[in-house]
């Protein structure tokens, strides 16, 4: 049977930034976390460890899904680490972990690494790259790293930190792509489509600010 909708795009994460990130850009994803255990992967290189464990996520997924007749489906895999003073930095252990990081970090730069997996469930094809963008600490105060711990946000993303929530102060700048730190490349997103040739706009399904109806193009 021909594709009559739009592709479906499944988020292999439980990042709400990445499905915001997601839905900001008019498109609207089916969330299937992968319940993969990120330990499995042991490596000294930022850039391997978050492309394996992009595919992992997004192959977890595949294995649980049943594809619709009608309707192209893709999954996308993600996962985020920082390369920072010769350490690979996931999410923190706990508060005092991350009270320590900052207490490095501060002041300094590190690079945010976020690997993409993106498969075409029926055709069985994959696209993958890795995105890594700079990221400048501003050199903050032991109160301000002890309040930002005391929310719980820094334990729950890689690095410790975000740009887009109570984070995003303690970042005096980036070079690179911002979605990148977020945990997913639009920019990056949209070349892997065209591997899988499709582009970004088959994929937009939402209303896109000031109420007017996005439609998809293809």
């Amino acid at each position: 049977m021909p594709k009559s909708m739009p592709p479906r795009l499944v988020l292999a994460s439980a990042s709400p930034a990445r499905r915001k990130i997601l839905q900001a850009a008019g498109i609207d994803p089916d969330v299937l976390v992968s319940g993969v255990d990120e330990s499995l992967v042991v490596t000294d290189r930022a850039e391997e460890l978050c492309l394996e464990l992009a595919r992992l996520k997004a192959q977890a997924v595949l294995t649980r899904l049943r594809p619709a007749d009608d309707q192209r489906t893709l999954v996308i895999g993600c996962d985020s680490v920082l390369a920072f003073d010769g350490e690979i930095l996931g999410k923190p252990d706990d508060a005092a972990d991350a009270t320590r990081r900052w207490e490095l970090m501060r002041g300094r730069s590190g690079v945010l690494h976020s690997g993409h997996c993106l498969i075409d469930v029926e055709a069985g094809r994959r696209a993958e790259a890795v995105a890594s963008t700079v990221v400048h600490f501003a050199d903050v105060s032991d109160e301000e790293v002890a309040a930002y711990v005391g929310t719980g946000e820094p334990l729950a993303v890689a690095g410790a930190f975000t740009i887009d929530g109570l984070g995003g102060p303690f970042v005096e700048r980036i070079e690179g792509d911002p979605s990148t730190v977020i945990g997913l490349s639009l920019p990056v997103l949209r070349r892997l489509l065209a591997e899988l040739d499709l582009r970004i706009t088959d994929l937009w399904t939402k209303v896109a600010p000031g109420n007017q109806t996005v439609q998809p193009l293809g």
